[in-house]
């Protein structure tokens, strides 16, 4: 062990610490820190008899740790060196040196927050920047030199920046250790595709395995990736002397120690592993490394409400420490499935989980500890405001704080339970209606990893056939079919943490209660209580206004009420892995001081009509309709108007001569401006300014058709304005042959379409709005096409006529085209009048 690069430096760490309250040690992946520096910091004269508390962000990293620690001591786990966490403990009252997960701290915090007997925390792999760890560093800084006067803290990692962490300390000292020199080879690969991880992963093994004589370490996103390439693997026949071990979070503990162990004999191991062999671990015998250069991470979605579990690439951080996974022990192999250009491109880390995270659990520990504004704190990067806002709404909403943001009686007995907020708060509320065995079997159903396997023939969705599961397995049900289906070590872990939550429950043992699991859902999802649309069958709206569905075919779909429990976090459509069967008289009796009874007169648009109805609803759910027959007028009006807005103004009786009109105002709005504006758009955003009086008493859209529509559109006219109308833009304007020819004011500029011989002798191109505009003059055949556009009626007569007229001639041989149009006389008829 002195042979580890942090022995170099343990007078340094000590040197420090007896003379600073805090230090931040940055030390490369094996280096030894884990192991080496609490044993070396034991027995500080600064230390007396208190001790050291030493947080590892994971339960496998902890037990590892404080087993090699007391390995080196000569003794076993829980004398000198012992760990705590949720449901398993190992120290006794010669336990100087305490490994905890980071939940374990704020436990301890809450429960003593002078941390009393406690003389210095570690916090490991901080890098990891867990949301635990961020409030573990922030509580410790509040009691340090106040509550707990001498209380050191030691902050380490591997790849941490450490000058804010530094800064956020007190400006304390940064220990440096440069790391243990064994060579790791770098070979890069194609550029990765999401879709292909397995096959290329399986590949990247299988091709290793046969080059070299070591064990190898592969990193997948996740548990699914890795029983993925697992079967690949073992459909392979790599032969005896390999063993495909899978190493995730998850498995039981047992099952994670083998992977961690050295292989037997002359056998070699290949292990499948999550992020969690990121750090921490030391796996006996791997040299040779193979990363997928993706990983899982959860991520709060403030507008669903969800947390979902999304892939991304790795960092650059985290390759750094897959790859010194392969030169812990002697020289080694990294063989990364991605390009060096993706390696240049990779971020250097990804967002702390405090940016990310459901803050309910942050802002009742807050609350608990006595803090209203996370600004109060010494944070290294403050929760998000509002994702904070957000959960303390939740927080409310379930009676854990009151209006000021302080914990209530029913807060502190959430808090007291080992579960999240809404499970918490589920638990306590059943336990005042005698529910507690229910609730804590759901609870331990929705902390733990589903025993039910997924996949093609995955089960419905129902969390009461898991219930039924485990009453089979306490005596209280007829055996069937799904026990034997189940995953047997996720059944086991289910059970032991139903067992510890019923204890923390304090209550007698009893039967679980049968058609109890919406109710109690209902407490913990409040927002997740979905009715069932009428689109299809497996389609709900959730309370909160969103989306979710079934997969085909399961039983849950034909119900008009459930709860939902897990979804996968699509903000739009979620699609529902967990829920349970619910009523909405259950709804309505259970939640009956949040029902708001409503009346909404609007339009309808499948009826074409407006409609007055009042609500009874929950959230965006409507449980009960009942029509109004006395509808406010003016609320009527206005649904006639959204009638019309969401029809468009082509519903009004509209005319061609209206809708010239409306063309006149918009063509003198245009060339001399100051006219109102008075196209649909504006017409459609000002409905109230002009149709409003019209529509009174309306209340279907066929009524529209009795709208005197051009006297309600001429109103928006002046006197002056009508008047100059008629001058600056008139509807007809007369020609040579006598008549007056309508002008078309919808083209730009408008036209005039008018046969040609009614045009004899004119010479200067028709205009409005007092000469400016000069008009479009569309000359007519006598069959009404046009033979010529111009807007330079001189020019045509000079140089444009005799080809035009040679054409009419031989076509309309009875008509009068003369030599000289202008002056000759102008006619609407074949042929000119004789004077």
């Amino acid at each position: 062990m002195q042979a580890l690069p942090v022995a170099t430096i343990l007078e340094d760490i000590r040197s420090v610490l007896s003379q600073h309250a805090g230090a931040v040690l940055q030390a490369p992946p094996g280096a030894g820190k884990t192991t080496l520096v609490p044993l070396a910091l034991r027995g500080q004269p600064w230390l007396g008899h208190r001790k050291i508390l030493m947080l590892e962000p994971r339960r496998l990293a902890a037990r590892a740790a404080a087993d090699r620690m007391a390995d080196l001591l000569g003794e076993t786990v829980g004398h000198t060196v012992g760990y705590r966490m949720r449901m398993e403990r190992r120290v006794s009252s010669k336990t100087r040196i305490e490994v905890v997960t980071e939940g374990t701290l704020t436990r301890m915090l809450q429960s003593d927050p002078a941390l009393t007997d406690v003389g210095l925390v570690i916090f490991d792999e901080f890098h990891e920047r867990s949301l635990q760890a961020d409030l573990g560093l922030t509580l410790c800084l509040e009691i340090q030199g106040v509550l707990n006067a001498d209380l050191r803290l030691l902050v380490m990692s591997a790849t941490l920046e450490t000058t804010a962490v530094a800064a956020l300390m007190g400006d304390v000292p940064v220990i440096g250790c440069r790391g243990r020199a064994y060579p790791v080879e770098t070979r890069y690969g194609k550029p990765r595709t999401r879709q292909a991880i397995e096959s290329r992963v399986a590949a990247a093994v299988r091709s290793a395995a046969a080059a070299h004589d070591a064990s190898i370490l592969a990193f997948l996103p996740g548990a699914a990736e890795i029983g993925r390439v697992a079967r690949r693997l073992q459909r392979a026949r790599l032969g005896s002397d390999w063993i495909v071990q899978p190493l995730f979070g998850r498995l039981t503990r047992a099952e994670q120690e083998r992977a961690i162990a050295p292989a037997p004999g002359r056998q070699r191991k290949i292990v499948l592993a999550s992020a969690i062999a990121e750090t921490s671990l030391t796996i006996e015998g791997i040299r040779v490394v193979v990363d997928s250069g993706f990983m899982r991470v959860p991520r709060f979605d403030i507008r669903s409400g969800m947390t979902r579990l999304v892939t991304l690439p790795v960092t650059k951080a985290s390759a750094d420490q897959r790859r010194g996974r392969a030169g812990r022990t002697a020289s080694g192999i990294c063989y990364r499935l991605w390009s060096e250009a993706e390696q240049a491109a990779l971020v250097p880390h990804h967002l702390p989980e405090i940016a990310v995270a459901d803050m309910s659990g942050l802002a009742l520990e807050l609350a608990l500890w006595g803090v209203h504004r996370p600004a109060d704190l010494r944070w290294l990067d403050a929760p998000p405001a509002a994702a904070y806002e957000e959960a303390c709404e939740l927080l409310a909403s379930f009676g854990a704080i009151d209006g000021r943001g302080r914990v209530t009686a029913h807060g502190r007995k959430m808090a007291e339970l080992p579960a999240h907020p809404r499970l918490a708060h589920m638990l306590a509320m059943a336990r005042d209606h005698c529910l507690g065995r229910t609730a804590c079997d759901l609870a331990a159903l929705l902390s733990e990893r589903d025993f039910i396997p997924v996949g093609p023939d995955a089960p419905d969705a129902d969390l009461q056939s898991r219930l039924d599961v485990l009453d089979v397995l306490r005596g209280d049900a007829v055996d069937d079919s799904r026990t034997i289906r189940a995953d047997r070590a996720a059944l086991r872990r289910v059970q032991k943490t139903a067992s510890l939550l019923y204890r923390k429950l304090g209550q007698p043992p009893a039967k679980t209660q049968r058609l109890a699991a919406g109710r109690l859902m209902a407490w913990a999802y409040p927002d997740r209580i979905a009715q069932r649309r009428s689109t299809g069958e497996g389609r709900f709206l959730l309370a909160s206004g969103r989306g979710a569905y079934l997969k085909p075919g399961d039983p849950l779909a034909a119900n008009d009420y459930i709860v939902a429990a897990e979804l996968d976090g699509n903000p739009r459509d979620a699609r529902i892995f967990l829920a349970a069967v619910y009523d909405g008289d259950l709804l309505q009796d259970q939640y009956a001081g949040r029902l708001d009874w409503l009346t909404g007169v609007e339009w309808d648009s499948e009826r074409r009509r407006v409609s007055a109805v009042r609500r009874c609803r929950y959230g965006a759910l409507v449980l009960h309709a009942e029509a109004v027959t006395d509808p406010d007028p003016d609320e009527v009006q206005a649904a006639m108007l959204a009638g019309v807005r969401r029809h468009g103004l082509a519903c009004l009786p509209w005319t061609p001569e209206l809708r010239n009109w409306q063309a006149r105002i918009g063509f003198l709005r245009r060339v001399m401006g100051e006219w109102p504006d008075l196209s649909d758009a504006s017409l459609t955003a000002n409905l109230e300014n002009w149709l409003a009086p019209c529509v009174s008493g309306m209340t279907r859209l066929c009524d529209l058709q009795k709208i005197d529509l051009g006297r309600a559109l001429k109103g928006q006219l002046d006197w002056r304005r009508q008047k100059a109308l008629d001058q600056l833009a008139p509807n007809r304007l007369p020609v040579p042959s006598g008549r007056a020819i309508p002008v078309d004011y919808n083209c730009d500029p408008p036209v005039l379409a008018v046969r040609l011989q009614e045009m004899f002798g004119q010479t200067k191109t028709p205009t409005v709005a007092d000469g400016r505009q000069p008009l479009v003059v569309h000359l007519l055949s006598p069959a009404g096409r046009p033979v010529q556009i111009t807007q330079d009626l001189e020019g045509f007569w000079q140089t444009g006529y005799n080809a035009v007229r040679k054409a009419l001639r031989g076509r309309y041989p009875k008509h009068h085209w003369p030599e000289d149009p202008l002056n000759a006389r102008a006619t609407h008829q074949v042929r000119p009048k004789r004077l």
